[in-house]
């Protein structure tokens, strides 16, 4: 990875901050994004001390609200004449029914038009950097998902499982409509399951995604082994043209019937 440029969001904690460091550890220029200015600064340090890499950097921005994806990614092409990878990482699961600054369902917001809006304001860059790729981390849980358009915010009906689920079947739908147009262009897209993995992901909900969360914490992978399939799908050379694919455990897995619906992609 000497040489490359990566961007990783929700990469101050757990799976993101694990694929991060990664990626650093195989010479990668890592760019860091997170809420927390503090904290991102911690870790780039800590990322710099374990990796041995000094190009790693942080990028505030709370992707729930689309005008810091904006500024975001106005950031980025100021700052990076060339992007690799991209890493679509930030997610979290809400227990109550919560409205972003424009008015969006939270989860909705944060889990997948974060990765959609940041993703195509940087498609350009990314294209011209080819070949290159881009990782959207998707779910298991997206086999409980439905994509209702009469109802994609949960205003009818909201719970917190078929939220999170619609979100990461959205992620899938999205990776495989973009493959699909990325085509010829030495941009790969494909998505990974990185497990049931013990991170601060719940922390902080009430109810049974907090109660769940706690009772199965001891029996989750480690954030460093929820990171591997990430990690694989940005730096592996012999997947260097795999594109439209989702995995888990750094293989091949089979996503739902809903996620191949195209006209869903579309």
């Amino acid at each position: 990875m000497n040489g490359k440029t990566a961007i990783i969001t929700g990469a101050t904690n757990g799976i993101g901050k694990e694929t991060a460091l990664g990626l650093a550890r195989m010479g990668a220029h890592v760019a860091l994004v997170g809420r927390d200015a503090r904290k991102g600064a911690a870790v780039v340090a800590a990322i710099k001390e374990q990796s041995g890499n000094p190009a790693v950097d942080f990028l505030r921005a709370d992707l729930s609200v689309q005008a810091d994806v904006r500024a975001l990614a106005d950031e980025i092409l100021a700052r990076y004449p060339r992007i690799d990878v991209l890493v679509n990482n930030a997610g979290g699961v809400f227990g109550q029914r919560q409205l972003t600054a424009d008015g969006i369902e939270q989860t909705f917001a944060f889990n997948h038009l974060a990765y959609f809006l940041l993703t195509n304001l940087l498609l350009d860059r990314i294209v011209a950097s080819a070949p290159a790729r881009i990782v959207n981390v998707s779910s298991a849980a997206h086999q409980m998902g439905t994509l209702k358009f009469d109802d994609l915010q949960g205003q009818r009906h909201y719970s917190a499982f078929l939220a999170y689920g619609r979100s990461k079947l959205a992620n899938l739908l999205f990776t495989y409509e973009l493959a699909r147009r990325l085509a010829g262009t030495g941009v790969t897209v494909n998505a990974a399951h990185p497990g049931a993995v013990a991170t601060g992901f719940a922390q902080g909900n009430a109810g049974l995604w907090g109660l769940l969360f706690g009772i199965f914490r001891p029996f989750m992978r480690t954030p460093a082994e929820g990171a591997q399939t990430s990690i694989y799908l940005a730096s592996a050379p012999e997947i260097a043209h795999v594109t439209g694919m989702y995995f888990a455990d750094q293989q091949p897995a089979h996503s739902s019937r809903a996620s191949h619906d195209r006209q869903a992609q579309q």
